[in-house]
């Protein structure tokens, strides 16, 4: 028997859904058959279901789960994806710089996961939270020390709210490594630079976006109906010890 995944007839909102890898999230939900519905600070011109929305004001994410309720009649699934930080050394960078980085990392899929549990803890069949983190939770992160901390508290946080929220609610993680993007080559360097530094990946190469969709997809569907607290790494098989490469 052939295993897919339909999510016809769900809904679906993925925070930072409209570039990078909330778009890649959209699209392979999009491809499942789900109603997808995004969320940034800006609007977004040509989006068929998109909100203005700060994930980090707590009244504004109360609005926006009101309005998509009020639309749809439902909330099936949350993609906690809009996340990042820009480079910053951490014995300079200030006190507001890592209170914003945390507040976006940590705080905010805090803040829309319990808005959409208020919900989904009222229907009969419950919902899943897929939390987007990544690989700096579990290693050194050096000049984005506080995103790699946030990130960690990111996948505690995932324990945690599966352990609460469950049974109703299903809540899991994935840990994201390297992800081609508009802004690969220019944060990394050029072509030559992200080349060498696909080298050092087993798989060859870093994600395309839409393959972490699919990871998200698969623990948001009834395929993944007894995956609850999971961290799954979504890295191309990590980071070669250093030990392999001295000679």
């Amino acid at each position: 028997m052939a295993l897919t995944i339909d999510l016809s007839g769900r809904v679906v909102l993925v925070t930072g859904g409209t570039r990078g890898i909330g778009l890649g999230i959209a699209e392979a939900f999009g491809a499942a058959g789900s109603q997808v519905v995004t969320c940034s600070r800006s609007v977004v011109e040509g989006a068929t279901d998109h909100h203005v929305c700060d994930v980090r004001d707590p009244e504004a994410v109360q609005s926006l789960v009101a309005a998509i309720v009020a639309r749809h009649g439902r909330l099936d699934i949350l993609v906690n994806n809009a996340g990042g930080a820009p480079s910053a050394a951490a014995a300079t960078a200030s006190p507001r710089f890592h209170d914003k980085v945390v507040s976006l990392n940590l705080l905010s899929p805090l803040l829309v996961s319990q808005a959409a549990n208020a919900v989904m803890q009222q229907q009969d069949s419950g919902g899943s939270i897929v939390n987007i983190s990544s690989i700096s939770a579990h290693r050194p992160a050096p000049s984005i020390a506080a995103y790699g901390a946030a990130k960690a508290g990111l996948d505690s946080l995932t324990r945690s709210l599966a352990m609460e929220w469950g049974p109703k609610v299903r809540v899991n993680a994935v840990d994201v490594g390297l992800c081609r993007t508009e802004n690969t080559e220019d944060h990394y360097g050029g072509d030559d630079r992200v080349a060498a530094i696909e080298r050092t990946i087993p798989l060859g190469r870093m994600a395309d976006p839409l393959e972490v969709g699919r990871v998200a997809v698969f623990l948001a569907s009834d395929l993944a109906s007894y995956v609850s607290g999971a961290r799954v790494a979504c890295d191309g098989g990590g980071e070669p010890p250093v030990f392999l490469h001295i000679t």
